[in-house]
């Protein structure tokens, strides 16, 4: 889906990614949701962030049903090639207060880079993909302990 490099264009395609997940058999509130929607609010935050006024697409792979066995793809395009994030943007200080998202990215997925476009268009895309398995086990490390509701999402 193609979104506008805005802020509210961002918000949209996390919204988008949290809800198809939950349609294909990922609830909001599972770690797979969570850990991809997360993925794809940093990839697109950053899409707005280094090709404004350029429209950037979402495109997301999953198994169908919930399946933990299988990987869940995410992938952000926008038409700035010459924007390609590098090995050292996963180095942000702590107390940065810009520069983290790569970061949480390499944290959260088994493996994520940059390559051409699908289909040859202009700019770049910047995947992660993340085992289904994998994420509902880190998410159930990091839920309160009273596990009363919904992981928490950062907001913004």
């Amino acid at each position: 889906m193609r979104f506008t490099s805005t802020p509210r264009g961002a918000r949209l395609a996390r919204r988008l990614v949290a809800h198809r997940l939950a349609a294909w058999g990922y609830p909001y509130d599972s770690g797979p949701n969570a850990t991809a929607t997360l993925i794809a609010s940093e990839l697109a935050a950053n899409a707005v962030r280094h090709a404004p006024g350029r429209d950037f697409h979402v495109r997301l792979t999953a198994p169908l049903g919930g399946d933990t066995a299988g990987t869940i793809r995410i992938e952000v395009s926008d038409a700035r090639a010459e924007r390609r994030p590098g090995p050292t943007a996963t180095d942000a200080a702590p107390d940065a207060e810009t520069g983290r998202g790569l970061y949480l990215v390499s944290r959260l997925a088994e493996r994520w880079a940059v390559g051409p476009r699908r289909g040859g268009g202009p700019g770049k895309t910047v995947w992660a993909e993340i085992a289904a398995e994998i994420a509902a086990e880190i998410a159930a490390e990091t839920k309160p302990s009273d596990r009363s509701g919904p992981l928490q999402r950062p907001q913004g």
